[in-house]
């Protein structure tokens, strides 16, 4: 399958937060744990973007996503499938596999508690300067 360029006519996906806890673990203090459902209309593509200095786990609870981060090859990740996203990562893909079904997935952040009570949304997601 070849790789989709960003297109910003595209439809944009559905953002909603649905857990923030505070983190009170020796050795882990001064983070939160994030949960975003992330739900993709059909054809639905999110812009280029970076997670800051959050560390993310995605998983897909239905549909199938195109997903790209880095220089790694593009990944289809279908219904039950995960990936992580070490912080800094580019995700340079992420885009709904179907133009007729939607897909929606539940990303998992950890973050600095300090910069979310600072940035909120903007703390947890960093779209590219070109694409904004």
């Amino acid at each position: 399958m070849q790789e989709p360029t960003y297109d910003s006519t595209r439809p944009r996906p559905a953002i909603e937060l649905v857990s923030q806890y505070k983190l009170n673990v020796p050795g882990i203090n001064g983070k939160t744990v994030c949960a975003l459902r992330v739900v993709f209309p059909p054809n639905g593509s999110t812009p280029p973007h970076r997670h800051g200095g959050c560390a993310v786990s995605a998983f897909v609870i239905s549909g199938a996503l195109l997903n790209k981060m880095n220089d790694d090859p593009m990944k289809v990740i279908q219904s039950g499938g995960t990936w992580y996203e070490a912080p800094g990562c580019h995700h340079r893909i992420s885009d709904n596999a179907s133009k007729t079904e939607e897909a929606v997935l539940l990303a998992t952040m950890i973050v600095d508690t300090e910069a979310l009570e600072r940035d909120g949304m903007g703390a947890l997601i960093q779209i590219d300067e070109e694409y904004r």
